[in-house]
């Protein structure tokens, strides 16, 4: 059975974020937390699975995410390449395999998830 809570350290982990991180968005608004009977942050699986923006529980590091729509899908033997539009004219260009593609199921107009870690972008649908 999956944990319904965690502690701020776990939720820290999950979110690829330090305690420190995690206290200020507490402290800011950004993350819904409640207290334990010893007054202990609790993150909520729910909370952490919104702040990531998958409903999943997938573990990605990566904290640069962007909701878009695929452009263009171009598929040229085995390397593909996905254009999407995060807000126009903020637009990403991603280069994957063929397979990624199609497990994806990436097709024109269709929602997905630009994931940006360092220089990759990893597609979400």
């Amino acid at each position: 059975m999956a944990k319904q809570e965690y502690s701020a350290s776990e939720a820290a982990t999950a979110l690829g974020i330090s305690v420190d991180t995690l206290r200020r968005w507490d402290r800011a608004g950004r993350v819904r937390v409640t207290r334990d009977r010893n007054n202990r942050r609790v993150v909520s699986a729910a909370e952490i699975d919104r702040l990531r923006g998958d409903g999943q529980g997938t573990h990605i590091s990566a904290r640069n995410r962007f909701r878009a729509t695929v452009t263009d899908v171009e598929v040229d033997g085995l390397m593909a390449q996905v254009e999407l539009v995060v807000s126009d004219p903020v637009r990403l260009v991603a280069i994957v395999t063929r397979d990624a593609v199609h497990e994806l199921g990436l097709k024109e107009g269709m929602a997905a998830t630009a994931i940006v870690k360092s220089t990759n972008v990893i597609i979400q649908s």
